[in-house]
């Protein structure tokens, strides 16, 4: 599992550039280089999306603990949370904002958008 790097979760955030797109909402980049690697950054405005997977990031919602391996599991979802707070504190201390979606919101594009456009103003 160490020898495995991710590179995104490609169907959250392809969905998620499917609301982007079907909601005109334009300014942002793909793998802009930033702290812990937003998935999506509209740079001009200095904010930084991530969309976080229920089962990876903990989702309070959809996130259930393995049931086998717990010393390995219990441990890495921990690194992974701290790791979030950890970059999110770390742009904002830069001057960006930072705006976290959960994979399961995207069913919602209509809302996903409007948190989006909101935050853009």
């Amino acid at each position: 599992m160490a020898a495995i790097r991710s590179r995104g979760n490609k169907s959250t955030e392809l969905r998620l550039v499917e609301i982007l797109r079907a909601h005109t909402i334009t300014g942002w980049r793909r793998g802009y280089p930033l702290p812990g690697r937003p998935d999506f950054v509209f740079p001009g405005e200095r904010l930084a999306v991530f969309v976080d997977g229920c089962f990876w990031h903990k989702c309070p919602r959809h996130w259930r603990i393995p049931q086998t391996n717990l010393g390995y599991w219990r441990p890495k979802f921990e690194r992974n949370t701290r790791r979030d707070r950890r970059n999110s504190l770390d742009l904002k201390r830069r001057g960006w904002s930072v705006l976290r979606l959960w994979e399961h919101q995207l069913k919602d594009g209509a809302r996903v958008a409007q948190r989006i456009a909101s935050m853009l103003e």
